[in-house]
């Protein structure tokens, strides 16, 4: 397959403003740029904090920005502009007249302090998509007795619910590795943000969107809300095991772990117990069905761990793969090794400043039939593409010069 470069994606033509920081917002900008949108990071003269928290390769000397920054902003343009300056809001200001889309994620009332509310976007650009991801959500789309908080990933993960049905039965609760409580609003984030573009098409208006973090994680965690509405429950964490589901979760294996899904399809439990050489479990009343091995999950999941621990995990696929919901717990390192990915083009390497070797980072799953993985160009460094941005704005060259002589635009310092 041949590779696509983003600018010639399904969004090419799109241009993003892209004001936010870390990773919500980021992520949700790396998505819309993955597609082929043309994405502006701004960011303040102070850098985006990602830019400075690594991973560093250990030969790289020049550390413009690690992994973190790398993976989430790649295929952008960065300038830096100062919004808090009367002309650094200026610049961003006549940047939102063309733009299509601005996301940022600042807590309520930041923007407005700084006269970049939506409203006053929306006054000189009426087209303007906006979209913010914030901790708690938008007064503008229903107030939160608790919407001027801070938040991050972990703390939108524990008061969504998802820490609190993730560890050991029984025991504490337990972060999940991934930003989560990132990942999944900005994935919200790009959806809302995709049908207000697909709107204005037909209103020729923008939208304001929002997307609280707490709110896409209550959404993400929806099991538990009905649980509670239909039985009164209260889930706990569940270990590796499913509370409606049997046998759905991690088994051991002699060299790792497994993750297997014999429900809630009953012919799939029958499979197993064949290839366990129990065929007898499959037909038993009191196995036969998914709610019946719910009511005797622990003998279930006992045969079953019992039987999986003899064999190493290469045997287990031999005995399951293509017939059974079945899969090695794979760590980093094996994923560079698996054909799948490969195949997929789901690992791509991409250049790294200050390096002479390329470096991986994980591609968009998105794929479109017809075209090949699309091509990944690195994230940009500080400051380095500030002017030609301008430039294309319509700012002369004297412009730029004084804008950057104010402290306006520009790294510290800059001539």
């Amino acid at each position: 397959m041949t590779a696509r470069t983003p600018t010639t994606g399904p969004l090419a033509g799109l241009t993003v403003l892209d004001l936010s920081r870390m990773l919500a917002g980021p992520f949700c900008t790396m998505v819309l740029a993955d597609l082929g949108a043309t994405v502006l990071k701004v960011e303040p003269p102070f850098r985006d904090m990602v830019r400075d928290q690594g991973p560093y390769a250990e030969d790289d000397e020049l550390k413009a920005y690690g992994g973190y920054f790398q993976s989430v902003n790649r295929n952008k343009q960065g300038l830096v502009v100062d919004l808090t300056s009367q002309d650094g809001g200026a610049v961003i200001r006549r940047l939102a007249t063309t733009a299509d889309v601005l996301v940022e994620n600042f807590r309520p009332g930041v923007m407005e302090r700084h006269g970049l509310s939506y409203e006053e976007l929306a006054g000189i650009n009426p087209r303007l998509v906006y979209t913010a991801v914030r901790g708690f959500g938008d007064p503008r789309t229903g107030s939160s007795p608790v919407q001027d908080w801070p938040s991050f990933d972990i703390v939108a993960q524990a008061m969504g619910g998802l820490l609190g049905i993730t560890g050991p039965a029984g025991g504490p609760p337990v972060k999940t590795g991934p930003g989560f409580g990132d990942i999944v609003p900005a994935l919200f984030a790009a959806v809302g943000t995709l049908a207000a573009v697909r709107e204005r098409e037909t209103t020729g208006r923008g939208r304001f969107v929002d997307v609280g973090m707490y709110d896409a994680v209550v959404a993400a965690c929806e099991r538990i809300v009905y649980q509670h509405s239909y039985t009164g429950a209260v889930p706990g964490p569940e270990g590796n095991a499913h509370p409606l589901l049997c046998p759905f979760g991690l088994f051991p294996a002699a060299d790792g772990f497994i993750a297997l899904a014999a429900a809630p399809a009953d012919h799939h439990w029958r499979l197993l117990c064949e290839a366990m050489g129990r065929p007898e479990l499959g037909t038993d009343p009191r196995y036969a069905r998914n709610t019946d091995r719910v009511a005797h999950q622990a003998d279930v999941l006992d045969a079953v761990g019992e039987w999986s621990a003899r064999h190493t995990r290469a045997e287990l696929a031999d005995l399951l793969g293509g017939r059974v919901p079945f899969g090695p717990v794979n760590t980093a390192d094996a994923l560079f090794e698996d054909p799948h990915l490969a195949a997929r083009g789901m690992l791509q390497q991409v250049e790294h400043p200050g390096l002479d070797r390329p470096v991986t980072i994980a591609a968009t799953p998105i794929r479109l039939a017809g075209n090949g993985p699309p091509a990944v160009r690195r994230a940009p460094l500080f400051d380095e593409h500030t002017d030609d941005v301008l430039r294309r704005a319509g700012y002369a060259d004297d412009e730029i010069a004084r804008l950057r002589a104010t402290g306006a635009i520009g790294a510290p310092g800059s001539p």
